[in-house]
């Protein structure tokens, strides 16, 4: 999957689910799949589509994915692989390992209204992880990794104003936050159930195992 520079939300059109790639606009009545004369698919005669093929259905899983966690196709692979060598499930394995993103724990952690948004305050410098600069959004963290703010006015400005919309943070279990410090720090390893997307792993599996 390459750079989308298209409108984002004909990307959840197209998967049927809101792939929270606006933040908080998604959660308004702006989103296209709150209305109901924009809720399907894009293109033109989209209503005449057939039924799709099972290589169509295990592709579409993988797109949704893909584009939930803003990776791409070789990105994506090289997860899959690093999954096939663990002992556990390769597909609660995939989603753990895309679980683990810096960008995606920054924001889990309120520090972003969206992964792109992450992905941009990783790449500008604007996080730390155990009190060293981390610019590669694709860092995967581990248990006990702190994630703090640059100590500048500009960096933490633009956390605290992000902390602030955000209102009352809903950290998930695997992670704790500290809004006032504006520090986070991972205290396990994610699960299959931290995962929020609802997907079939299992078909996944079944297509990049070809």
């Amino acid at each position: 999957m390459g750079r989308n520079t298209g409108p984002s939300c004909r990307l959840c059109r197209r998967e049927g689910i809101k792939l929270m790639l606006k933040g908080a606009r998604c959660e308004t009545a702006k989103c296209p799949l709150e209305r109901q004369w924009r809720n399907f698919p894009p293109g033109a005669h989209s209503w005449r589509r057939r039924r799709s093929s099972e290589y169509g259905i295990r592709l579409r899983e993988k797109q949704k994915v893909k584009r939930y966690y803003g990776v791409y196709e070789k990105q994506f692979m090289r997860y899959f692989k690093m999954a096939e060598r663990q002992k556990a499930n390769t597909g609660a394995a995939l989603l753990s390992l895309l679980e683990r993103r810096l960008d995606n724990v920054v924001f889990k952690l309120g520090f972003a209204p969206s992964r792109a948004s992450a992905r941009q305050a990783v790449t500008h410098g604007h996080v730390y992880v155990n009190g060293r600069k981390v610019s590669v959004a694709s860092a995967l963290m581990k248990a006990g990794n702190k994630i703090t703010v640059k100590p500048s006015d500009k960096s933490k400005k633009l956390i605290k104003q992000q902390l602030e919309e955000l209102g009352e943070p809903h950290v998930q279990n695997w992670l704790s936050l500290d809004a006032a410090k504006m520090e986070g720090v991972i205290l396990a390893m994610p699960s299959r159930d931290d995962v929020l997307i609802p997907v079939e792993e299992n078909l996944i599996v079944e297509l990049c195992s070809r």
